[in-house]
């Protein structure tokens, strides 16, 4: 990170958008003596305080400490802001390392709304786990309804940020955050590059499988661990199903599409 860089454009930025060390200092959540001493090269600012600001200027994390903005032209600032600006919102703990934050699932549509608010995300209740590597992002939702059995409502599932969901790998179970559906949890079939959609399929048979248009997708956690109260049920008829089995059924469901489409 280029510290002098960083000073100047946070200086510049918040005389840009009419803030006073005294009112940007409210808006970022710290002390007015803290702005003065980021901007005078006395101090750092900390990942998520760089977070928060980015917010407020709607400009990405990485062109704050990367560019001399005083030199980018308004349109390609605003470019910037645009294309960058859905940045994951994090929380750090006093050593810099990022928190688990948990979504309940009273809070999934609160999560919905808020999810790049950096002083929503603080909200969230926080916690570790040590032996997950530290080299990734990792958030925690609380699943409801019994479509992914033997995993029962109010299982705790952590998932590991992906950020393009043409990463996902068939047949692993995401934790899907899209404009239509929300937060679900599901067995997931990626169809991206093909017909840019993904296929979600429960791992309880009774429910059905469906797709979903991936340009509709807000967030994806691949699954990498489940925090629950209750053992699984591995004698569940319901889930007897291996992942060939639900590939043939995503399968035949999209050929049943594409015969839909090609009789139109």
């Amino acid at each position: 990170m280029d510290t002098a860089k960083v000073n100047e454009n946070i200086k510049f930025l918040r005389k840009k958008f009419g803030y006073t060390q005294e009112t940007f200092a409210e808006a970022v959540g710290i002390k007015r003596s803290l702005v003065g001493a980021y901007e005078e090269g006395r101090a750092d600012p900390r990942l998520n305080n760089l977070i928060k600001m980015s917010s407020i200027f709607n400009v990405s994390v990485d062109t704050m400490i990367t560019k001399d903005v005083k030199v980018l032209p308004e349109e390609e600032l605003h470019r910037i802001g645009e294309n960058e600006a859905k940045i994951l919102a994090i929380t750090v703990d006093k050593e810099e390392n990022e928190n688990i934050e948990l979504i309940p699932q009273k809070a999934s549509a609160g999560y919905l709304n808020g999810y790049t608010d950096p002083t929503y995300i603080e909200t969230l209740p926080k916690f570790q786990l040590p032996f997950l590597p530290k080299n990734a992002t990792y958030r925690a939702f609380e699943i409801s309804g019994d479509s992914m059995l033997p995993l029962e409502p109010g299982t705790i599932i952590i998932g590991e940020y992906v950020e393009n969901p043409v990463h996902i790998k068939n047949g692993k179970t995401y934790v899907i955050l899209s404009k239509e559906e929300g937060i679900v949890y599901k067995r997931v079939f990626n169809y991206v590059e093909d017909t840019g959609k993904l296929f979600l399929v429960s791992d309880n048979k009774s429910y059905s499988p469906y797709q979903i248009d991936a340009n509709d997708v807000i967030e994806v956690w691949e699954s990498k661990a489940f925090i629950s109260v209750n053992f699984p049920d591995q004698s569940n008829p319901k889930t007897d199903m291996s992942i060939e089995e639900l590939t043939g059924i995503v399968q035949n469901l999209q050929s049943e599409i594409v015969k839909l489409k090609d009789s139109k």
